[in-house]
């Protein structure tokens, strides 16, 4: 018994050092074991009629061109447009947003997708989007719009060139993208000339 605890207390200490491994910065990347726990912790989370859950929604382009443009809009400052993950905000949470293209997302179920969009993933910086959760939810939409993110993320693998510049026109602007975009159309504005009031225009008889 007393043989048990020691080697209980000793797995606890290396998981503790694991964890905690260069502090708490967070940028600091996750042990194997970290990434094994975590992965094993989601699983049992997500309730099992969860997993068996088919989407409502029909996948067809116009489908995708929704979740294309509420991704874009929503979830791509921590995941990027395509889904790797390799954005400022992403780089900087701990630990990092998966590489959605991945196996480990791609061969979740419909409904596992689904529930981590609609109810996030603790301990990270995933939030919950369900009517049930944060604020963020008012501005996410129904459980609709998390089936079809669904569809999309199901075609990450073969997003186009095409597509994702349609989504940079609907990723959030920062305070320098809108200044930015201000001077561009002041330009745009002066160098168009301006029609005369046609009042001032003169006809001849």
């Amino acid at each position: 018994m007393v043989l048990i605890g020691v080697v209980l207390l000793g797995l606890a200490f290396f998981i503790a050092i694991s964890v905690l491994h260069d502090g708490l910065s967070a940028r600091a990347k996750p042990t194997r074991l970290e990434e094994f726990m975590a992965r094993n912790a989601r699983h049992l989370a997500i309730p099992g009629n969860a997993r068996l859950m088919q989407n409502p929604v029909l996948d067809s382009p116009e489908i995708q061109r929704e979740a294309r443009l509420h991704f874009a809009d929503h979830c791509a400052i921590c995941h990027g447009n395509d889904g790797s993950g390799d954005t400022p905000i992403g780089n900087g949470l701990y630990p990092k947003p998966p590489d959605l293209r991945l196996p480990a997302t791609q061969d979740l179920s419909d409904g596992e997708l689904f529930w981590i969009i609609e109810n996030g993933v603790r301990f990270t910086g995933m939030p919950a989007f369900s009517d049930n959760g944060d604020h963020m939810a008012g501005n996410h939409g129904s459980a609709q719009d998390s089936w079809k993110l669904v569809h999309f993320i199901r075609h990450l693998q073969h997003l186009t060139s095409a597509e994702r510049l349609e989504m940079e026109r609907y990723n959030p602007k920062g305070p320098e993208d809108r200044e930015e975009e201000q001077e561009e159309n002041e330009f745009l504005n002066e160098a168009t000339p301006k029609a005369k009031p046609e009042s001032q225009t003169h006809r001849r008889p």
